[in-house]
């Protein structure tokens, strides 16, 4: 421990400032420059170096957050890295667009604002790629066994780069352009710039890992033949399927699923498409859903010039402060401003959704797009949330963004691959990721269902790790999490 007073003299929890709004509207970086590095030591030696470290629980990586605090308070940032990626393949992404659940269990937490986490981790691997300190890892020889990761997302890439230093030939299949999966495809720039994640794919690249873009199983090669192919199989396609608000004008034009927007949105800032056929330019856009999904279409369409962007929460606006029911170490549900709330539009909350209105002037029903959505306050009955009769009115909309989270992964309509499904409806597997077809094995939202990408990391790492014993008979890869554990709440 550094400094075993620290915690008592650096009492407040300093945040590097934001770009201003006015600045940061006009491109799509990061919202957030680089932090003072001196700011982040001081931080770093708030932390208490606990007998027993919840921030360990709140992790489901594991990350071994006291030694690195430490490390990067003595300014020893070398031995931080190896620690941070100990644990943990890809900390630039969970620094950037993990909720931190680590800080929510923070000891310090219970009587004063918790360490700096995320900033802390930040700092160490971007300093780590600064001073070149990031380097492939291949393997020292390889076991002639092969495997074919569906799905490159943060679940498949972490389990990729595992087997891949494990010495297996690991082919990685995604349907999508590029790979990184929502890394790349829908979260946006200004929350993580898409030159992490390529040189990420690049380093795995270096190490032997072989990318196959374009190509979706199922359709351009069966299930059936890639389990012939290859020794073995992860699943890790994520979870996909958007839940979906049935109520009359749901199929007018102009109301679509968040990810739809989002992913035209980054495929034009990487030039694959010249302009979004989704874009908000001059429109009055509705954002259905208050969590983070909805808060990259407020950042987006307020780069993109809409008119008016407002916010729909069906339920109550979350308190300032834990409740009696989250009590520390849980992640509790607590309202906040994301820096795409900061930068405008209007937030509300028991806003339950009664009707897309349409356009009437259309010369053909086929044409109808939407023009508005009458909203009613949500109530709780015994069947739950429903809206009270006599309180609806109407809001404009030209662009309506469902963001009410993905119900699972998309169905596998081969049959010689049927994998079932769970009760939480998953693909069905054991503890340990293995499926009821030998070798083939999921990881991530695929099994667990819509979830963090810290819980996608582990996951791949952990699937990792029970393929290579199903290979080899032994392994030595680290295994975080069964498919079984749960987040606190």
């Amino acid at each position: 421990m550094a400094d075993p007073h620290g915690f008592l003299q650096v009492r407040e929890r300093e945040l590097t400032e934001k770009r201003p709004v006015a600045i940061r509207l006009r491109d799509w970086r990061e919202v957030v420059d680089p932090a003072d590095p001196t700011l982040v030591a001081r931080q770093a030696s708030r932390c208490m170096d606990c007998g027993v470290a919840f921030c360990h629980q709140g992790c489901p990586l594991g990350n071994l957050i006291p030694e690195w605090n430490d490390l990067v308070h003595r300014g020893r940032g070398h031995e931080a890295i190896e620690r941070l990626h100990a644990t943990n393949n890809f900390p630039e992404f969970t620094g950037r667009a993990c909720p931190a659940p680590c800080e929510s269990a923070c000891v310090l937490g219970i009587s004063q604002p918790a360490v700096t986490i995320k900033q802390i981790e930040n700092n160490i691997i971007d300093e780590a790629f600064a001073q070149g300190w990031v380097q492939p890892q291949p393997p020292a020889r390889l076991t002639g066994k092969t495997v074919a990761v569906v799905g490159s997302g943060p679940a498949g890439l972490a389990a990729a780069q595992q087997l891949t230093r494990a010495g297996h030939t690991v082919a990685v299949y995604e349907r999508d352009e590029v790979p990184g999966g929502l890394l790349s495809i829908g979260i946006p720039d200004f929350k993580l710039e898409k030159a992490l994640v390529s040189r990420r794919i690049e380093q795995l690249k270096a190490e032997g890992t072989r990318f196959r873009c374009g190509i979706e199983i199922g359709r351009d090669m069966s299930w059936g033949e890639l389990r012939r192919r290859f020794d073995a199989v992860v699943v890790a396609t994520g979870s996909t399927v958007p839940r979906e608000l049935p109520v009359p004008g749901r199929d007018l034009a102009g109301v679509l699923p968040a990810m739809a927007f989002l992913s035209a949105a980054n495929r034009v800032q990487r030039g694959a498409i010249d302009v979004s056929p989704f874009d908000a330019a001059g429109k009055h856009v509705v954002v259905i859903g208050g969590g983070d999904t909805g808060a990259d279409c407020v950042g987006t369409a307020h780069r993109q010039g809409a008119r008016s962007v407002t916010s729909l929460a069906i339920g109550r606006r979350p308190g300032g402060e834990r409740s009696e029911a989250q009590p520390w170490p849980t992640h509790p549900t607590l309202f906040e401003v994301s820096s795409s709330h900061e930068e405008g539009g209007e937030r509300r909350y028991l806003a339950s959704t009664v009707e897309f209105l349409s356009d009437e002037s259309a010369d053909a029903p086929a044409l109808a797009a939407v023009r508005g959505l009458r909203v009613a306050e949500t109530g709780f009955t015994e069947r739950g949330r429903e809206p009270i009769p006599g309180t609806e009115h109407v809001i404009p909309a030209d662009l309506v963004l469902i963001a009410m989270g993905f119900s699972g992964p998309e169905e596998i309509s081969d049959a010689a691959f049927a994998l079932p499904r769970d009760e939480r409806g998953g693909f069905a597997r054991t503890s340990e990721y293995a499926t009821e077809y030998p070798g083939v094995f999921v990881a991530g939202d695929a099994g667990r269902g819509q979830s963090l990408i810290v819980w996608a990391i582990a996951e791949g790492r952990a699937a990792a790790a029970a393929v290579d014993r199903f290979l080899t008979g032994s392994t030595v890869l680290p295994s975080p999490v069964t498919a079984d554990d749960r987040p606190l709440a």
